[in-house]
């Protein structure tokens, strides 16, 4: 029997992974601090920025010979005890177990920004991705507006570096060492 979300104590994430297990193949969640938080469904032009932006990192990856894979949204970052969130594309670095649906080791984490979840993949997001050690880089792309938002780790502890770039430029995504333009991020 599927198990319910709890209104008197936050849900952990291995309740919600088993609490997921449950539900249809067409509903997908995210846990923000012990709740289930429905994703909405997506636009075309989102599924697209998507693909675009995977179909640009795994390109890249396998150009460069790295020890690292990029997926698709489906694939899980479990940020703390009561946060899981559910990135458009990643990158995660290293061996990984292909029945697993968490990356316990993503590398880039990207977004694509919608006007209705920019202010969550700008704020929350942030904040929530670079708590793990492992994320080196996070990118919105905003494909309205023809931008990719770059925040990445600086070697100086706690500092995150951001840059707006244009369809002509590139993202320079060391670790794991490969370079990406925006145009291929973004999709035609």
């Amino acid at each position: 029997m599927k198990a319910e979300p709890s209104d008197t104590k936050p849900m952990t994430t291995d309740e919600f992974f088993a609490w997921c297990d449950g539900l249809p193949d067409s509903e997908r969640y995210e846990l923000v601090e012990g709740e289930p938080v429905r994703l909405q469904s997506e636009r075309i032009r989102h599924a697209e920025s998507k693909a675009s932006a995977w179909l640009a990192l795994r390109t890249a990856i396998r150009s460069r010979g790295l020890d690292c894979h990029a997926f698709i949204d489906g694939v899980s970052v479990r940020i703390d005890d009561h946060t899981v969130r559910e990135p458009d594309a990643l990158v995660h670095c290293g061996p990984y177990d292909p029945d697993d649906i968490i990356a316990t080791n993503p590398v880039v984490v990207v977004e694509v920004a919608s006007p209705s979840t920019f202010k969550t993949d700008a704020g929350r997001k942030l904040l929530d991705y670079f708590v793990l050690p492992s994320i080196c880089h996070y990118l919105i792309l905003a494909p309205e507006q023809a931008r990719v938002v770059h925040h990445r780790r600086s070697s100086i502890e706690g500092e995150i570096l951001t840059r707006i770039l244009g369809r002509e430029a590139t993202v320079d995504l060391s670790p794991p060492g490969i370079v990406v333009s925006v145009d291929a991020l973004l999709g035609a």
